[in-house]
């Protein structure tokens, strides 16, 4: 492991530097050295792929403000601190600023080495760790189905990466339509039991007694497994879980009681309570409740998702065109305002519809987007409401929608943006950087 780790040396004496250096070069590290803080800090970055040994006495900027810059930088990064006889208070101090460790010198150099490949393991892991959650949320597997970049939705991302590699029951609740299930099938997908049984059940779906027997059983005759034996070791997953009779409930409580801890088979619970002035919590048994809600995960519904709205309605009218063979409608400025100012009460099924529907009125020529939201408005149910937004936030969205539609439709050449839309080169640069749209996604 440790000999694909970098080692950066700090000291502002040489003949240490290279004492150390040659040390550890041999021990396999790829090692670089530094006769200064300032000059460390060129190059030790976020992500910098391996570990610091610093002097802490240091002309110029010493070891402890150095330490500090560092973890300021990246408070992950393990920093090891030399220090002098007497310095231990010193030692000691940076060590509670987040220092790996400390070596006094003079120092044994197997010490060096053995805390060098402990803070080179701590180091891989950690960025294994960050690797494997940029890959997540870049849009690898059913992660790239949570679309959206408003930070609703990172926070959503970060909470399914958080909660799903925990051992914990969860509870998903939200709004009809905001995409439960989905979340259900994410927080699986990046968890310890990946590999396991995913076993999905509306309690909504049967009686009292049938449902008792489906859940904890006995299996009748040559009938299917009680669900907790056929997702032992993985995933149940409970919609409608407020439907979940009190007898039943109690007999869940007691189950997942006499799992322990950690638990062999994750509950994710989902509740779809749609009645006014009642929650989950209501319907619940306060001590299952509160089980499942340790681990609890609120869907964000669509009215909130700012320009994620547009993003959303791009995306599905494109799917749309692909299967009926047409162009996606294009859509307007007033349009883009009444896409996001809509109050969306069935959430991203409802804008789904209403982009299918748009597919096929553009292909026959007729109809327009406006039209159909004020449909759409005159069925929806009058307690959903939407607040105002600023101008600015309409007006960046729908930049925003514009040139990702114009790269598109060029496949990423610059040049052919610049002319249909009358931007220089720098002034496209800069709006795409704030958008967070890399040309060679287009190409």
């Amino acid at each position: 492991m440790a000999q694909h780790m970098k080692i950066a040396i700090v000291d502002d004496e040489q003949d240490m530097r290279q004492s150390i250096s040659q040390w550890l070069a041999l021990s396999g590290f790829d090692t670089e050295t530094f006769a200064s803080a300032e000059d460390a800090l060129k190059v030790v970055n976020t992500d910098y792929p391996g570990v610091v040994v610093s002097d802490i006495k240091m002309p110029g900027m010493d070891g402890m403000a150095f330490l500090k810059r560092l973890m300021s930088v990246d408070s992950a990064l393990p920093v090891i601190m030399i220090t002098g006889h007497g310095d231990v208070p010193m030692a000691v101090e940076a060590m509670r600023m987040g220092a790996f460790d400390f070596l006094e010198k003079p120092f044994n150099p197997d010490r060096m080495t053995e805390l060098a490949k402990r803070a080179a393991n701590a180091r891989r892991l950690t960025l294994d760790n960050r690797a494997l959650r940029r890959e997540l949320s870049d849009g690898t597997g059913i992660m790239k189905k949570l679309v959206g970049a408003s930070p609703v939705m990172e926070r959503l991302r970060e909470d399914i990466l958080d909660l799903g590699q925990a051992d914990g029951h969860v509870l998903i609740d939200g709004e009809t339509g905001t995409g439960k299930t989905l979340v259900a099938h994410a927080l699986h997908a990046v968890g310890a039991k990946a590999g396991k049984k995913f076993v999905l059940f509306s309690c909504a779906a049967l009686d009292e007694d049938s449902l008792a027997t489906r859940l904890f059983g006995p299996a009748e005759d040559g009938g299917p497994l009680p669900l907790l034996e056929e997702a032992r070791g993985g995933t149940l997953v409970l919609e409608d879980i407020e439907a979940l009779p009190e007898r039943l409930q109690a007999r869940l409580l007691t189950w997942m009681n006499e799992q322990g801890s950690p638990a062999e088979t994750r509950i994710v619970a989902i509740s779809n309570l749609q009645e006014a002035g009642r929650t989950c919590e209501d319907a619940l048994r306060p001590d299952l409740y509160y089980r499942l809600a340790a681990m609890k995960i609120t869907l964000p519904p669509l009215r909130n998702r700012g320009e994620d709205i547009l993003m959303l309605f791009q995306r599905f009218s494109e799917e749309y065109a692909d299967e009926y063979g047409t162009e996606a409608p294009e859509v307007s400025a007033q349009e883009a305002a009444q896409l996001l100012q809509a109050p969306w009460p069935g959430n991203i099924r409802q804008l789904v519809n209403i982009a299918e529907r748009a597919v096929l009125q553009a292909r026959r020529g007729t109809g327009t987007i406006a039209s159909l939201l004020m449909a759409e408005s005159d069925e929806a149910d009058a307690s959903v409401t939407t607040e105002g937004k600023p101008l600015k936030e309409y007006v960046e969205a729908f930049e925003r929608m514009l040139i990702d539609n114009t790269m598109r439709r060029h496949r990423g050449s610059i040049v052919n943006v610049m002319e249909e839309l009358c931007l220089p080169r720098r002034t496209l640069n800069e709006k795409m950087a704030k958008y967070g749209l890399q040309r060679s996604d287009y190409l």
